[in-house]
């Protein structure tokens, strides 16, 4: 199949939702306070942040807003999002059911709009202009480029192991096939590139990049890179229909068997800031 025959569908990331929060590493509080720095937000203005996910991003930047709206395809991700929300304590965000692709969605304008490990699975020249036209004059377009499902690869001595992630990446080819998977097609060339030049297309100027390096050394659990790997597009739960519960014991046998004391060790991987402006 090639790569142009691949066409989004709502089980994209079906059974993932509880799997994403548990088995994703959180973005880092210096991603906000790098954001807030560089567009020099004062705590006014409306985040809209597209393909939010459980709200991972958006939860984290909504204290900088005086109000934020997260917008995903996914219903289960969106109840995971609502669930963080209300054990945060924060109700400053309103969520909304609907694709990319459907913006504006009479949601008004907005003074940043995000993006995180979302905006390639979407119709990117048409979200770059819908979204364009929904940010005031002085607003920003902001893509955070990073993997939050696993740390740096590495030989550098670390307190536990690390997650055996080649070993997982052949078990889960030995029971999907050797060509990633992706909802109810795949995706042998992976997913797109070129932002850059439908940006500029769709009127963007910029952009402005900006690294948050990481690199702390952090402690995971069977439980959680299990959960990481449910997390992923290419291994989602529904992937493997009635093979799921022989996949998860010979996931959790792999990971029992490469852990000390049930626990991996990685070093958080860096993350990317790119600021577009309308």
């Amino acid at each position: 199949m090639a790569e142009t025959a691949w066409e989004w569908d709502e089980t994209l990331y079906a059974g993932s939702a509880h799997h994403y929060s548990v088995g994703r590493l959180p973005y880092p509080p210096e991603l906000a306070d790098a954001i807030r720095t560089a567009l020099d937000l004062d705590g006014t203005g409306r985040l809209l942040d597209v393909g939010c996910g459980p709200g991972s991003l958006t939860l984290l930047l909504a204290p900088l807003f005086e109000a934020a709206v997260g917008v995903d395809a996914d219903r289960d991700m969106l109840a995971e999002a609502q669930r963080r929300a209300s054990e945060a304590g924060i109700t400053s965000v309103e969520w909304r059911h609907l694709r990319a692709e459907d913006l504006p969605a009479n949601l008004g304008t907005f003074r940043v709009a995000t993006f995180a490990q979302s905006y390639h699975w979407m119709d990117r020249p048409l979200v770059a202009r819908r979204v364009r036209d929904m940010l005031t004059p002085d607003g920003a377009w902001v893509h955070v480029s990073a993997n939050t499902t696993q740390g740096v690869a590495g030989d550098d001595p670390l307190p536990c192991p690390r997650p055996p992630w080649s070993r997982i990446d052949e078990l889960v080819a030995s029971y999907l096939g050797p060509v990633r998977r992706a909802g109810q097609g795949s995706l042998p060339a992976g997913t797109p590139s070129g932002e850059a030049e439908i940006m500029l297309a769709a009127g963007f100027s910029g952009p402005t990049r900006l690294t948050v390096e990481q690199g702390m050394i952090v402690e995971r659990s069977v439980d959680e890179v299990t959960a990481a790997v449910f997390s992923l597009s290419s291994s989602a739960p529904h992937l493997f229909g009635d093979r799921l519960p022989a996949f998860e014991a010979d996931l959790r046998d792999l990971l029992t068997m490469a852990a000390r004391d049930g626990l991996f060790a990685e070093r958080r991987r860096d993350v990317g800031i790119v600021i577009w402006r309308p």
